[in-house]
């Protein structure tokens, strides 16, 4: 049976640079920073003193306030998102049929906020004090069992782990469960919420972080010789998958194709990625097989691009094995210099950048990139964003424990 078609057809996006999706994309493609020191909470006591927050967000925008209380807020990021794409798409809720719908949704680390309260209040006033909504809030299925709650589906539900790559193996996922006649409509990405004292300490103790805390406008800079860490975000990516002729029939906008999807595993190291970007380049690798097109047919890479010296050297390799003599003729920039890492969020904000791109031929930049590490020597769209064609495009997004996904999409062609 001929694999059917998917398509694009609602986004959402919470993150540091707004919770509108056209405010989003137009503080991209101006090359604005989202990134300031920490207000959340005071984190003078920590090496680094900076993040991408989400200051503004006020969960009872989207769902009812009573809710919330019931909701970690990695799972309100979610919710929020899906709210928005759901709009976006122009679907009811509930959905008119929740038994071809589902939600996939990824999170690397899921509600950190509530388990570090729910710790305190066990510590200070003991396990009666506990409240009953930790393990509902803290699960990393809360953001996909709510989403699925919330629009009445049936299908699949279920959640993705897998640090970084979550979002990205999330949407291969829900991709590929259109593509098996399992359902028709998708809520699919990631969300997140680790920026709290216990994340950013953990990441701090690993030297994973910038430092650069006068700067912070200026500290994530992926692919730049003076890069020192990366920046930790939070805020959720959803997208809705539709099969392309459900999609027609309801007469959904169609933004955007879903082509192909790979993954790989390292098998190298828990928390640093193998050196020559081998594990990046098979799933790059696949996912072209996947979709059936030639490494010369991809314009445009939204990468990883995390602002650490071994990713960002690791991934250029990954590019230059696949790629070829075409790596240099293709542009590759990272989201992640605007907005930071969103980790398990990434791959599903990141792909909406990718759609954007497409549709208004634009191609986000990569700021701060003021000295390229010579071993970084591509096309990186530095500083500002550019006029470029852009019919495919690939978002790479690499976690913790190895995890490599890559997925690609193109322009609609009815």
């Amino acid at each position: 049976m001929a694999k059917r078609r998917v398509v694009i057809t609602g986004m959402g996006v919470i993150c540091p640079l707004g919770e509108d999706l056209e405010v989003f994309w137009q503080n991209v493609l101006a090359g604005k920073s989202g990134i300031r020191r920490i207000e959340r909470f005071d984190p003078e006591p920590y090496d680094a003193k900076i993040g991408g927050e989400c200051l503004n967000f006020d969960a009872g925008n989207y769902v009812d306030r009573k809710e919330i209380k019931r909701l970690d807020r990695f799972a309100q990021f979610a919710m929020a998102a899906a709210v928005l794409a759901g709009k976006n798409a122009g679907l009811s809720n509930p959905l008119s049929d929740g038994d071809r719908a589902g939600v996939i949704i990824g999170s690397g680390i899921g509600g950190l906020t509530e388990l570090e309260e729910q710790h305190i209040r066990l510590r200070d006033k003991g396990p009666s004090k506990v409240s009953a909504f930790t393990i509902p809030k803290l699960m990393v299925n809360a953001a996909a069992g709510n989403i699925s709650i919330y629009f009445g589906t049936r299908g699949l539900s279920t959640a993705v782990a897998t640090a970084c790559a979550s979002a990205t193996n999330a949407m291969g996922d829900a991709m590929r469960c259109i593509q098996r006649d399992e359902s028709d409509l998708m809520f699919t990405g990631g969300s997140e919420a680790a920026l709290t004292p216990l994340g950013l300490s953990s990441f701090c103790a690993m030297r994973a972080l910038s430092t650069r805390n006068d700067e912070p406008e200026r500290a994530s800079r992926p692919f730049d010789k003076d890069r020192d860490g990366f920046i930790m975000g939070e805020g959720a990516g959803i997208l809705v998958f539709e099969e392309l002729e459900k999609a027609k029939a309801r007469g959904a906008k169609i933004y955007a194709e879903v082509m192909g999807f790979g993954a790989s595993g390292d098998s190298y190291h828990i928390a640093a990625p193998e050196p020559e970007g081998l594990g990046a380049a098979l799933a790059m690798q696949r996912a072209l097989a996947d979709a059936g097109i030639k490494p010369e047919d991809i314009d445009y890479i939204n990468a990883h691009g995390t602002s650490t010296s071994l990713g960002d050297i690791g991934e250029t390799k990954a590019i230059k094995k696949i790629f070829g003599d075409h790596a240099r003729k293709l542009a590759v920039s990272s989201t992640k210099s605007q907005i930071g890492h969103l980790l398990g969020a990434s791959g599903g904000v990141e792909l909406t950048a990718c759609v954007l791109a497409i549709r208004d031929q634009m191609l986000p930049p990569t700021i701060n990139l003021d000295n390229p590490d010579p071993e970084c020597d591509l096309d990186y769209v530095p500083k500002q964003s550019r006029k470029g064609k852009i019919d495919i495009a690939m978002s790479n997004s690499f976690g913790f424990g190895g995890h490599n996904a890559s997925i690609i999409i193109k322009r609609y062609e009815a």
